[in-house]
């Protein structure tokens, strides 16, 4: 592997770390924090989906 796949690697973990604990630290209940836990753990396609509508909005 590269030096460039780890580090994507590695900002996608930090990603996941910091997106479920304000997932699980911000919800009012079990069920809650668990659809928390798997929303952190698709947060890019969020980010991308967020971006995209942005970008499209000045069009």
């Amino acid at each position: 592997m590269s030096k460039s796949n780890h580090s994507g690697s590695a900002v996608y973990g930090l990603g996941f770390i910091g997106a479920a604990i304000y997932y699980i630290s911000t919800a009012t209940g079990f069920w809650v924090g668990f659809v928390g836990f798997l929303k952190a753990m698709v947060w890019p396609a969020f980010l991308v989906y967020e971006a995209l509508k942005f970008l499209n909005a000045g069009a």
